[in-house]
């Protein structure tokens, strides 16, 4: 079985995807983790993210690099968006994932085009969402629980500049599989959105 679970930042995705991997048993990749350490590589290296050659060059980056503790932090996420634009980025990183997809006995990929481009045979394709306003409040409130000082606009400002990227590149666009199903978490505690979650993926499954 292959679950795609594709969604915008800070809507939960990352959080709904580990849960239901844990339930159904499946491998788990977070692809957006693949990026991020294209984009720390990109920065180790003082490269441009914006520039094709310096993005491609940081998909070399070493194994070890995906435990660097700083993939989590917004300047890295900021970065991670930006060389995410490139084709030759997504195409260089899309074996990994395609290749994970279609392991035996299935997997479970989180990202922003599992389920149109890496996955689109996937068994079951949920798209998770939150209003902008309500995605950086999340994130506001994790950085402050992490001693990061930080302003809520520009949490917020940042958040919908990578939804405008993430939505308006061209390559592999952040959109909803025509078979994905929506769940938004705008108004869900984090237990009842896995229990959405685990529920909608049962009713597929049952369905097909």
């Amino acid at each position: 079985m292959i679950l795609a679970v594709d969604g915008p930042t800070a809507s939960g995705k990352g959080t709904l995807a580990k849960a239901l991997a844990a339930h159904f048993g499946l491998p788990f990749l977070d692809t957006g983790l693949l990026y991020r350490a294209v984009g720390r590589q990109v920065q180790l290296h003082q490269g441009n993210p914006d520039n094709a050659a310096d993005a491609l060059a940081g998909c070399a980056f070493p194994d070890s690099l995906l435990d660097d503790p700083m993939l989590r932090s917004e300047e890295v996420g900021g970065i991670a968006s930006r060389v995410s634009i490139h084709p030759m980025v997504r195409a260089a990183l899309n074996k990994r994932q395609v290749d994970f997809a279609n392991q035996p006995g299935g997997a479970l990929l989180d990202g922003r085009d599992i389920g149109t481009v890496i996955a689109p045979h996937a068994d079951v394709k949920l798209f998770i969402t939150a209003p902008a306003e309500v995605r950086a409040r999340r994130r506001h409130t994790e950085m402050t629980r992490q001693g990061i000082s930080t302003e809520f606009a520009n949490i917020l400002a940042d958040i919908r500049a990578r939804d405008e990227r993430d939505t308006g590149r061209a390559d592999a666009p952040l959109k909803p599989a025509e078979d994905a199903l929506l769940l938004d978490t705008g108004d869900l505690t984090i237990g009842d959105a896995v229990q959405a979650a685990i529920a909608l993926v049962e009713s597929r499954l049952r369905k097909s």
